[in-house]
């Protein structure tokens, strides 16, 4: 395992200098090129006064300026936290307070002229501690504040060396990078991949179906990774053609379930698999993936990566047998030939109780509610937070809307609690039309009575025109809950 994010480009400076690296709107670099412009922009950053522990808060498109000012950042030991340039205002001058950031560059122009006065100041790297801090990462909390999550090089690094051993990553490919590069997420599963195994990288700007074709067919992008909205917006847009998508050959799915008819549609229109599976920011990023060297089990999100281990516990914190479910909690593998090399997150920014809670016992706390087959495969019922307890009777919200999926006329759904007075919660179900069909919500309800426990059936449907999400795709259920009061 190379020792540092610092050195990450290292090898492929050695093999093959001259290969293309990073392409983006903004330009193409080879290794040579990416790894000058690396050294420029760490010497801006050292020019601007930003050194080893401080916070460098970035909030830049998808281009290649992101991608060089991560590895910059890790070069000088400053710790990167990524803005999502969708939030609002006050949303971001919240997490550049909660983080204390030392510097805060939000257009190009600006990271441009930052890299512009390092001119004659050291962008070498220097000792780099790869269990530092590193990267903070927020993610959403129960509070209604988001939590930092702050992990090492080493965690950043660990899933591209497991993809660079086991060869589960061609070299050869063209990795694409379609979701936003301030989630950290992505920088693991994009350039950290890429450049441990020797790919190419391409930092796509447009997740609309026609403009991410084009990147698609243009760049000869192999593997990018979605959520199922995009492959949903691919699969049904009239101006995708067959050929804009035959350089793909294994496009990954997270962020949120994939109804399985969208994977028969992918598979017959395009001769390959959507491959899923299951991970969170505070893993970092995958834990688990499905083969595609063995049979797909419906349902599942795979089995767990070569590093971790995946023990379900009940409410007490003992383990349960196959089958049974409980909370989702992540080790390291114990055997093997990653054995003991994972670690989880370092912690919660400035939130020592809430890191303690995440990590007691010596296993990450996933918040998942899920279980293990007797063969491996993890399957998610729902997330912990979300549970609905109706009149003292469970109801995971993913049951429910796997029903609601299961009509034609929906192509959203979210299924959350309300406030009862005798139940403690009811049932209530949002749902969004695909297109100009025909939403029939007695049908709906018939439907879920068929096919559900008579507790579980939405007691109200409301249609919504739209449903607002996460940067990762994922429907905003706070949002929903705070509308039922």
């Amino acid at each position: 395992m190379i020792p540092s994010i610092a050195a990450v480009l290292e090898r492929g400076l050695a093999e093959h200098p001259d290969k293309e690296a990073l392409v983006g709107r903004g330009g193409r670099f080879t290794w040579a090129t990416l790894d000058d412009a690396v050294t420029a922009a760490a010497a801006g950053l050292r020019a601007a006064g930003v050194g080893a522990g401080d916070r460098f808060a970035v909030s830049l498109p998808n281009d290649v300026d992101i991608v060089i000012a991560f590895l910059a950042t890790q070069r000088i030991r400053a710790i990167w936290v990524g803005i999502n340039r969708a939030l609002a205002p006050p949303e971001k001058a919240w997490l550049l307070e909660d983080c204390d950031a030392a510097c805060f560059v939000d257009t190009p122009e600006r990271w441009r002229e930052l890299v512009a006065g390092g001119e004659g100041h050291d962008g070498a790297p220097g000792a780099v501690d790869p269990h530092a801090p590193a990267a903070i990462a927020y993610t959403g909390g129960t509070t209604g504040y988001p939590k930092g999550v702050v992990h090492s090089q080493h965690n950043l690094l660990l899933p591209g060396h497991v993809s660079a051993t086991t060869g589960s990553a061609n070299p050869d490919h063209v990795l694409g990078v379609a979701l936003p590069l301030t989630i950290l997420n992505l920088l693991v599963l994009g350039p950290l991949v890429a450049y441990q195994v020797g790919q190419t990288l391409v930092a796509i700007d447009r997740v609309d179906p026609v403009g991410l074709a084009e990147w698609i067919r243009d760049e000869k992008v192999s593997t990018f990774s979605a959520v199922p909205a995009m492959i949903h917006d691919l699969l049904h847009h009239p101006d995708v053609r067959d050929d804009d998508l035959v350089s793909l050959v294994r496009p990954g799915v997270g962020g949120a379930a994939i109804p399985e008819e969208f994977r028969v549609l992918y598979r017959k229109r395009f001769g390959t698999e959507i491959y899923s599976g299951y991970g969170l920011t505070e893993a970092p990023t995958a834990v688990t993936v499905e083969s595609p060297l063995e049979p797909r089990v419906p349902g599942s999100c795979g089995k767990a990566l070569p590093q971790v281990e995946i023990v379900i516990l009940d409410d007490d914190g003992n383990e349960v047998p196959a089958g049974e479910t409980g909370e989702v909690c992540v080790r390291p593998a114990a055997t093997g030939p990653f054995a003991g090399l994972y670690t989880p997150m370092l912690g919660y920014w400035n939130r020592p109780d809430a890191t303690a809670e995440a990590l007691r016992g010596g296993v990450l706390h996933t918040q998942d509610i899920g279980r293990i087959g007797v063969d491996g495969n993890l399957f998610i019922e729902d997330r912990k937070a979300d549970l609905i307890i109706r009149g003292g009777a469970n109801v995971y919200p993913a049951e429910v809307e796997r029903v609601l999926h299961g009509d034609p006329a929906v192509a959203a759904c979210a299924v959350v609690g309300a406030p009862d007075e005798r139940l403690g919660e009811r049932v209530v179900a949002f749902v969004q039309r695909n297109g100009d069909a025909d939403l029939d919500l007695d049908a709906l309800r018939a439907r879920c009575a068929v096919e559900l426990a008579r507790y579980k059936v939405p007691e109200e449907f409301f249609v919504v025109a739209d449903f607002e999400r996460t940067p990762m795709g994922k429907i905003k259920k706070t949002s929903l809950r705070a509308q039922l009061g």
